[in-house]
């Protein structure tokens, strides 16, 4: 496979969307964001991913059919950056998400690297939420609504009570969320978000609402092991506050994991990538072109694209769109 790092440029990368159906999806990602499925429960669209079996797939130009995977062992730094590849050798960092919530997920949390490493060999799972749609009155639930202690909580989880002690917000297009590993979570019915969150499918289900498959059985909760992952200590700085400025990238989230910026655009701009990183680009609204190395790729709402790191410069096209940019 290494001959096509020499005959084939990086340029910038599409890939098939991984379906996902879940208990409580439902249809937006089809109706709203144009993922071809009939199912009527599909409750994620995985955009970019490593995730060891649900790796992604290129659906554009020359490398079209390549894995990603495969991307990473015969491009390595001309993919990732070079500190990238130092840290994560031929793992991709991050997963790429949209969520659709036609009913509550269950009550989560995530471990960190720590715990993640030693119980899953996994990456922890920090993550954040971009609100892409959300029906009148929809909720997420973040963290909780009381100084709480270990001792509180289990007694609420004993006796059912959980709901009574969990934050809730109301939300709208545009709220945006850092769950931090160990912050106790879930997205409630009616919203629809991107996710942008490290490599990991690591998910402690901490209460599920009493609900049950077609079959009569619950799903299985992980409480034994999300006690120890619990931060019951952390502040209550979930909600991002962030400028729109246009035409410029406006910094929303920056943590060890990722950063990630809103880009909203509405003339055409040339763009350098003085960064040691891979930049990928979500489009949550409007319509977008992108052109590097003689290629260009049209984005529209709900589609993503990686830029490799060796790619340098690029061009920005639009008449109006809203962007999420993202990078190690």
């Amino acid at each position: 496979m290494q001959e096509n790092k020499a005959n084939v440029g990086l340029y910038p990368l599409k890939f098939y969307p991984i379906l996902k159906d879940k208990i409580w999806g439902g249809t937006k990602l089809r109706d709203i964001l144009s993922k071809g499925s009939d199912g009527l429960n599909v409750g994620e669209s995985w955009e970019i991913s490593d995730v060891e079996g649900d790796t992604s797939i290129v659906s554009n130009g020359a490398l079209k059919g390549r894995s990603l995977k495969e991307l990473l062992v015969n491009y390595g730094a001309d993919l990732l950056g070079i500190q990238n590849q130092k840290v994560f050798k031929n793992k991709f960092p991050l997963l790429i998400k949209f969520i659709d919530a036609k009913e509550d997920l269950s009550i989560q949390l995530h471990p960190n690297d720590q715990l993640a490493a030693e119980r899953h060999n996994s990456f922890g799972k920090t993550e954040m939420w971009y609100v892409m749609q959300a029906d009148e009155d929809a909720n997420l639930i973040v963290g909780f609504n009381q100084e709480m202690t270990k001792e509180k909580y289990l007694e609420h989880l004993k006796y059912k009570t959980l709901p009574d002690i969990l934050n809730v917000d109301t939300v709208k297009e545009g709220d945006t969320y850092f769950i931090e590993v160990g912050r106790v979570h879930a997205i409630g019915a009616g919203v629809m978000v991107a996710e942008i969150q490290q490599t990991s499918d690591i998910t402690y289900r901490v209460y599920d609402w009493d609900r049950v498959d077609a079959d009569g059985n619950e799903r299985e909760l992980h409480n034994d092991l999300a006690i120890d992952a619990f931060d019951f200590d952390m502040p209550d700085n979930f909600r991002v506050s962030y400028s729109k400025e246009m035409n410029v990238s406006n910094e929303m989230v920056t943590c060890p994991y990722f950063t990630t910026n809103y880009l909203s655009v509405n003339t055409n701009q040339k763009r350098m990538n003085q960064k040691d990183s891979f930049i990928i680009y979500i489009c949550v609204d409007g319509e977008v072109s992108i052109t590097a190395n003689g290629v260009t790729e049209q984005l529209v709402k709900g589609e993503t694209l990686l830029l490799p790191a060796a790619i340098k410069s690029y061009e920005i096209n639009a008449k109006k769109a809203t962007l999420l940019e993202v990078y190690v």
